[in-house]
């Protein structure tokens, strides 16, 4: 049994494929799988992948299933110990992998690890050092666009992984789940965050653990503005506790109000249009995301306080990227 599966979600990323998988092989820990997990592709990925990359274990969807749903098929088919979710668009620092399953070993009460992330084409900027979640409802990537100048060099418990290089225990997920399908791309990881914090687990940052990011090189501007539009409002449904939702929803309301004043006053971009039909596809959402509320709020271990010590106060930076 590997220590590792890698699940790399993909849809007509070949071009990316070298830059990622070479720098697996590179990797000083060689305790792992590697899964692709494809969602259809029709730029020869397949055939690639069986020419080079013999070791990848190809699992061929045949349709777009989403960010949620190819990390989840390649989940079904994994047999390591730790989950770890990478995106195709990465590069990898050979010890990124002993980097992060160290932090698992040293920190039972971890169950997700977070890695540096940094610009793959400015390396010494930041994409994201762990991700937060504002009292308003607002996720967001720490550190992101700024330079890394050693401000996030040290090891620490943040909110949430971001998915693009996520690593779980499985001992966790098999008390609270993996990646829910209703969000299909944009704030999965956030979610994963809410309900290992509310089931008592912690996500830990290691900083020695380092990836390069080819930022929105997969996903576009306008899918991305609707999923944030809709996503943002499936988390507070979904996960925000009733007592303290009835604490905070003049801040909540406020968020997204300024969200919406925004997106209209830049009506004319396709994105800002997406954005608004993102909010209404999240107002309609509120029944099934509720369902959901229930059944996870019952595997909840912490209370109130803990629970908004964990939380960002409201002047933190609004989530980009």
């Amino acid at each position: 049994m590997p220590a590792a599966s890698i699940i790399i979600p993909h849809l007509n990323g070949r071009h990316h494929l070298d830059d990622c998988l070479q720098s697996l092989r590179r990797q000083t820990c060689q305790e792992f799988e590697i899964i692709l997990a494809d969602n259809g592709s029709t730029d020869g990925t397949q055939a690639y992948l069986r020419d080079h990359y013999p070791e990848v274990r190809l699992l061929e969807l045949g349709q777009n299933r989403g960010f949620t749903g190819a990390c989840n098929a390649g989940w079904r088919a994994a047999q390591g110990e730790f989950i770890i979710l990478l995106n195709n668009d990465t590069e990898v620092t050979p010890t990124w992998l002993e980097a992060v399953l160290d932090a698992f070993r040293r920190h039972p009460e971890v169950g997700s690890v977070a890695s540096k992330m940094r610009l793959f084409d400015r390396r010494d900027y930041l994409h994201t050092a762990g991700d937060y979640y504002r009292i308003d409802g607002i996720p967001g990537n720490r550190g992101v666009w700024q330079k890394d100048e050693g401000q996030f060099d040290q090891e620490e418990y943040v909110f949430s992984a971001c998915g693009g290089s996520a690593a779980f225990r499985q001992r966790m997920l098999a008390e609270i789940g993996f990646l829910d399908d209703d969000f299909f791309f944009s704030c999965e990881d956030v979610d994963m965050g809410w309900r290992a914090n509310l089931a008592g687990w912690r996500v830990l940052y290691v900083p020695t653990a380092v990836v390069y990011h080819k930022l929105k090189a997969t996903g576009g501007h306008v899918t991305g503005s609707y999923y944030d539009g809709r996503n943002f409002l499936y988390l507070i449904w979904k996960n925000y506790p009733t007592t303290l939702l009835h604490r905070h929803w003049p801040l909540i309301a406020r968020a997204q109000l300024a969200i919406t004043r925004a997106a209209l006053q830049q009506w004319r971009g396709a994105a800002a249009r997406a954005r608004l039909r993102g909010q209404l596809a999240g107002l309609w959402g509120l029944g099934k995301m509720r369902a959901k509320h229930r059944t996870i709020q019952a595997l909840r271990r912490i209370d109130d306080e803990t629970l908004t010590m964990r939380l960002t106060p409201v002047d933190a930076p609004l989530a980009q990227g």
